[in-house]
């Protein structure tokens, strides 16, 4: 089999199947089972692929055409310039996420010193906060084991000097923060979504209350938790925002910003 013809035939494969990334998502999963780049693909596409190569690749190509997000099969997902481990234990980052950093970059001061990643999973946020911003004593919360064995591998291989904490959101932890940052779950069970998140570990995507139970849980624990002048970073859908800005606000919060999916509040 030609590196180019398998491309193409599995790009229409997937096409077929309702992806819209096909030939992207060929790409990868090829270049993933050669070890090789997407450009050298590009600049190697008479060659020939081995059969077992072959038959890896192919049974890669089963899995997305069942659906299962291609993060998941290679097994990392890029964020904020940098590769993170991902697996069934975590949720996938997302673009949209990268605005809570931004938003960080922002409104973070000097005279802030410490942050807490609450329900981390692969810890994308709190690890690239921390290596964005070295002087910070960071650490990494989640309730999942699994998900911070993850963040863990991510912060060693990224050489991220964070601290891991098992809590359900802020129970357990014994400190007070200058930064809460925090993309919790949010997703209502009622909602459209595409089929890839069925594969996606159910207690890192859903909550109550159309879809901000925890998230108002949390909010109500961070006040106490936050240092005077200190920022609650979040995530929600857009949708949620306006609820949850009243509820940030009747719990003493300022509403500093709102940026696609994210919201700053301080603390006065």
């Amino acid at each position: 089999m030609i590196i180019r013809i398998w491309i193409r035939d599995a790009a229409e494969q997937l096409a077929n199947a309702g992806i819209t990334s096909a030939l992207l998502d060929a790409e990868i999963i090829l270049a993933h089972t050669l070890r090789k780049s997407r450009t050298w693909l590009h600049a190697h596409d008479n060659e020939s692929v081995l059969p077992r190569e072959l038959e890896i690749a192919n049974a890669r190509l089963d899995l997305r055409l069942d659906r299962t997000p291609i993060a998941y099969i290679v097994g990392h997902k890029w964020f904020y310039g940098r590769l993170f481990k991902v697996s069934p234990a975590t949720l996938i980052p997302r673009p949209e996420s990268e605005v809570l950093i931004e938003l960080l970059s922002t409104y973070i001061t000097q005279g802030m010193k410490t942050l807490i990643d609450v329900g981390t999973g692969s810890g994308c946020l709190g690890i690239t906060a921390k290596l964005e911003y070295p002087h910070l004593t960071v650490t990494l919360s989640d309730i999942s084991r699994h998900a911070l064995s993850v963040a863990a591998t991510n912060a060693a291989t990224l050489h991220a000097d964070v601290a891991l904490l098992r809590s359900d959101l802020l129970d357990t932890t014994p400190h007070y923060y200058d930064i809460i940052l925090a993309n919790l779950p949010y997703v209502d069970r009622t909602w459209e979504r595409s089929p890839e998140t069925n594969y996606e570990p159910e207690l890192a995507l859903f909550a109550d209350k159309n879809g901000i139970a925890l998230i108002q849980k949390l909010i109500a624990q961070a006040f106490p938790r936050l240092r005077s002048a200190g920022l609650l970073i979040l995530e929600a859908d857009p949708y949620q925002h306006p609820r949850l800005i009243k509820l940030a606000e009747s719990g003493g919060f300022q509403h500093i910003e709102t940026k696609g999916y994210g919201l700053v509040f301080r603390k006065p």
